[in-house]
């Protein structure tokens, strides 16, 4: 991660529990915040300085003109900012607020919907191909959401599907598709039923774990003369 994944052009409100407080990213440089109400109501623009920590994860530090100091903790994962402030009156304050997007950045700025993507597809094939049911604890969360009516709650029974499983069961991953915490995947799995069955994955991430799980199956079927199939595993790579 580099300053020049830094999401420039940003609006966000930021609720603190006692006020909120705009920010617009100018540039990798310079911010601006307006505090509308209360006893630090005020709008500055301020030099900063930016530290990437991670994917998503940003330190932000600035100096206001009445010299109080400011070190925002940025998390564009989890939708928060932790702040850090110190007063000209000496006072230290610690505060945590979530974050509300009024103004996307000018380019993209996080992986987070890559990384996502590469959780997925891990699942999917450490499940389903290698039917490793060790990979369950790894990669789901504890309170693991299954919306498909034919497998029961949680990560145990997930478990114990896929020890169960068939050496004839086989997935082939397609395309994908994620935006913020959401995952889809097209696949083809055979061995699951008596036809090979295409499927429509939707998972939702959660704290860099699947969370939640929704699915659609049905039986594929061989296009007719001059017909498009129904999945082809090279759509992965468009």
């Amino acid at each position: 991660m580099t300053v020049a994944r830094f999401p420039v052009g940003l609006e966000m409100d930021v609720a603190y529990p006692n006020f909120e407080v705009s920010l617009t990213l100018l540039s990798d440089t310079q911010l601006r915040f307006e505090i509308k109400h209360g006893p630090y109501a005020r709008t500055e623009v301020v030099d900063i300085q930016v530290a990437p920590l991670g994917n998503g994860l940003f330190a932000v530090s600035w100096q206001e003109k009445d010299g109080a100091t400011v070190t925002n903790v940025q998390d564009y994962d989890r939708g928060v900012v932790h702040s850090f402030a110190t007063l000209p009156d000496g006072r230290f304050l610690r505060m945590t607020g979530p974050t509300t997007i009024t103004r996307p950045a000018d380019r993209p700025f996080d992986d987070q919907p890559r990384r996502n993507k590469a959780l997925v597809l891990e699942a999917m094939t450490a499940l389903f191909q290698r039917r490793d049911a060790s990979a369950v604890e790894r990669l789901y969360a504890p309170d693991y959401i299954q919306h498909n009516p034919a497998i029961p709650q949680g990560r145990e029974a997930l478990q114990a599907l896929v020890a169960s499983l068939s050496p004839a069961v086989f997935y082939e991953p397609g395309l994908m598709v994620a935006e913020d915490d959401l995952v889809a995947i097209h696949g083809r799995i055979r061995g699951w039923a008596d036809a090979p069955q295409v499927v429509v994955d939707l998972f939702r991430i959660e704290g860099g774990k699947l969370a939640e799980h929704w699915d659609v199956l049905q039986d594929e079927v061989q296009a007719a003369g001059g017909g498009v199939s129904m999945f082809d595993p090279d759509e992965r790579v468009r």
